[in-house]
């Protein structure tokens, strides 16, 4: 049985916990080590031994990155209570600075994956700062066998133009069997008024928060947006103010994931799938969560054009595409949809193959023998060149 360490930066991470489920679905055995929020509570995940190496802060970059130093400099001491890995994966660049100080702990190095879901705005300046990241990163990449990464836009525009190792794409996708529940959009059976838009998963954006708000309430009771999930206070001015101040807006707190997903998607008509958060890089790339969860359980998405996410979903010839999220943009796209329109969109959207958006036990099975090559084959990044 293939032995992981699995080295994370925010233990009370959904997708955390979701990628651990992953690996032990696909025949794998897992350890863990990481950070918790000291707003999460101790995490919860069926592992063989886990590590809580220190708590962090959200929106607190420098305190997360004493804490991340602190960790690696006494990796020696708290990686001796972890049986030898055959891989570490390591989640983020920080993570990756842990594992390359853990390599050598053992007479036989593991072998190192980097799993690397965003790329931050730090990694894309072009000042001291930003090619001064990146050197780091190649650095630590030197050691790699392989990349995770969940959109192909992440290795297009940055992956390919700054070298890194081999790349196995792994989307977003819910992770789930095909007899398993499914959502159904509410179109399907008559209910077509008031409109209804979704909001879920990791809420960050605040130009998505202005918009939403605004078209709801120009709208008035034709147009009623629920937002779940977690939201990123740090990146709003203030979130339950502004929530509690709409009356078109709801926020009904966080979900289980996968178990909510049918019925929180099932409540809405629309996907909301527009991030602004790192404008015009990150978020211009990346293939959100909710893409695939609303996509799966009957949601029609809508995405900004230009991004990834409106090139998927305009590659399977479903979903909603808009140049921008001005007020009268919305007000126009949500004031045109006749129900005619909405059913069809609807209909689109279910006539789809699930396996598309999910991710089932012969997909985590693929991917972790994926990772077993590398421990095989044992050749690097700096081993290639």
């Amino acid at each position: 049985m293939l032995k992981i360490l699995y080295l994370v930066p925010n233990l009370s991470d959904p997708a955390v916990a979701r990628r651990v489920a992953m690996f032990r679905l696909g025949g794998a055995q897992v350890e863990i080590a990481g950070f918790r929020r000291s707003d999460a509570p101790p995490a919860e995940l069926p592992l063989e031994r886990l590590v809580e190496l220190d708590i962090t802060h959200d929106g607190r970059m420098l305190q997360r990155l004493v804490a991340a130093l602190g960790a690696a400099s006494r990796a020696r001491g708290w990686g001796r209570s972890l049986s030898r890995p055959d891989i570490i994966v390591a989640r983020n660049l920080e993570m990756l600075g842990i594992a390359n100080r853990l390599l050598d702990l053992w007479p036989q190095a593991p072998s190192l994956v980097y799993e690397c879901l965003d790329i931050h705005r730090l990694m894309l300046r072009s000042d001291g700062l930003g090619k001064g990241m990146r050197a780091i990163e190649q650095r630590l990449l030197r050691r790699a066998s392989l990349l995770l990464t969940s959109s192909p836009a992440f290795l297009s525009n940055y992956f390919d133009t700054v070298g890194a190792p081999p790349a196995f794409l792994v989307e977003n996708k819910v992770l789930a069997e095909a007899d398993d529940e499914r959502g159904r959009n509410p179109a399907l059976d008559g209910s077509m008024a008031p409109i209804r838009v979704g909001w879920f998963g990791a809420l960050r954006c605040q130009k998505s928060l202005n918009a939403l708000e605004k078209v709801s309430r120009a709208l008035g009771g034709r147009l009623d947006v629920t937002l779940r999930g977690r939201p990123a206070l740090t990146e709003f001015d203030d979130f339950h103010g502004e929530v509690a101040a709409s009356p078109n807006l709801k926020f009904a707190g966080s979900y289980r994931y996968p178990d909510d997903l049918p019925g929180l998607y099932s409540a809405v008509h629309f996907s909301w799938a527009i991030d602004f958060f790192e404008e015009g890089q990150n978020s211009r790339w990346l293939l959100p969560n909710r893409l695939y969860e609303g996509c799966l359980h009957g949601a029609i998405p809508i995405a900004l054009a230009g991004t990834e996410t409106a090139t998927f979903i305009e590659g399977l010839g479903i979903g909603l595409t808009i140049p921008d999220i001005e007020p009268q943009t919305l007000s126009d796209l949500f004031s045109s949809i006749s129900p005619e329109r909405l059913r069809a969109l609807a209909n689109a959207v279910a006539a789809m193959d699930p396996a598309a958006f999910r991710c089932d036990a012969k997909a985590c099975a693929e991917l972790v023998e994926r990772l077993a090559r590398t421990k095989s084959t044992g050749e690097t990044m700096e081993q290639a060149a």
